[in-house]
């Protein structure tokens, strides 16, 4: 079976990691190793079957029903939400257990003290067609 495992962060994170404000874009260089090793580990498990981070929210676009014919669209960050999608690994593995356990690894990414006291990620199961919904 296949899950997804998103992680959220802020516009705020992204910025952190860029160097604007109290930490250094160098502070982050233990967080990069562990996400590389953390995949590659995945990777030789064979249970990666893709994995992405996502670009900072102030480069998103929303886009919602149509007014008059036409779609209508807003550009980022949103106000009404702090946190947003940072990232994500689908990984396909046994069980629901076995990919919460490889999201659960998640907490042990190294980050600055006080940069992010409460990420978490999400697990997911994904849908192959429309009899997985059970509808």
């Amino acid at each position: 079976m296949k899950y997804m495992i998103l992680s959220y962060g802020s516009q705020q994170h992204y910025d952190a990691m860029a160097g604007k404000g109290e930490f250094q874009a160098e502070d982050f260089g233990d967080l990069h190793a562990f996400m590389g090793k953390f995949n590659a580990e995945l990777e030789a498990s064979g249970e990666l079957v893709e994995t992405r981070g996502l670009h900072e929210p102030v480069h998103t676009r929303r886009v919602q029903g149509a007014k008059d014919g036409a779609p209508v669209w807003t550009d980022g960050p949103y106000a009404e939400t702090q946190e947003v999608l940072a990232g994500y690994w689908i990984v396909e593995c046994e069980s629901f257990d076995r990919a919460t356990e490889i999201a659960a690894r998640l907490a042990d990414c190294p980050v600055p003290a006080g940069f992010d006291d409460d990420a978490y990620a999400d697990v997911r199961p994904l849908v192959e067609s429309a009899a997985d919904l059970n509808f």
